[in-house]
């Protein structure tokens, strides 16, 4: 296998939103979500139109109102979230549904970190359980909450690492420092 040393990582991952300031007051709430920085403001004219549409595959008449980067944690991708004025929209998928169906956030007490995105208006699916192969070590465990706006999000707890098949091709990235 070639080793490309051009492609380095997940930059961020998008989300479009009802509202980018609950989105944004939930986040931060629930996992300590920090701003980077707003790539379009309530000061700044809509994203739309033509050009638009076809760079971002999206309907002429869609208007990007809002954007915005957050941060969690102390590594791994950004969190886009983006606000749209449209004349439809689809709600969230499911983990059945084809596509990006859910994103997962590492933490160090799932327990706490549950309780904290329940506060915050979460609602879990289940209560905590363990992980699937490899990564089911001591200590590891799971669940999955629905945020106030239905996108899907796993909270994951994996304090003794994966383990890894004799195939496997490249191991995970974990934090650090938890």
């Amino acid at each position: 296998m070639q080793n490309d040393k051009n492609i380095l990582g997940i930059n961020h991952i998008g989300i479009t939103v009802p509202s980018i300031d609950e989105a944004t007051q939930f986040f931060k709430a629930a996992f300590n979500a920090k701003i980077a920085y707003d790539g379009l403001s309530h000061d700044d004219q809509p994203r739309t139109g033509e050009t638009t549409a076809r760079q971002l595959g999206i309907d002429e008449t869609t208007k990007i109102v809002r954007q915005r980067m957050l941060v969690i944690g102390q590594q791994g991708p950004g969190l886009e979230l983006f606000e749209m004025q449209a004349n439809s929209q689809s709600k969230p998928v499911g983990l059945q549904d084809l596509g990006i169906n859910h994103i997962s956030i590492f933490v160090a007490d799932i327990e706490n970190a549950l309780s904290k995105a329940q506060q915050a208006g979460a609602r879990p699916l289940s209560e905590i359980h363990g992980n699937s192969k490899y990564e089911d070590t001591k200590g590891n465990g799971s669940v999955y909450v629905l945020a106030p706006w239905g996108t899907l999000i796993e909270l994951q707890s994996i304090p003794n690492g994966y383990y890894y098949p004799d195939d496997s091709e490249r191991k995970v990235w974990t934090p650090k420092n938890h």
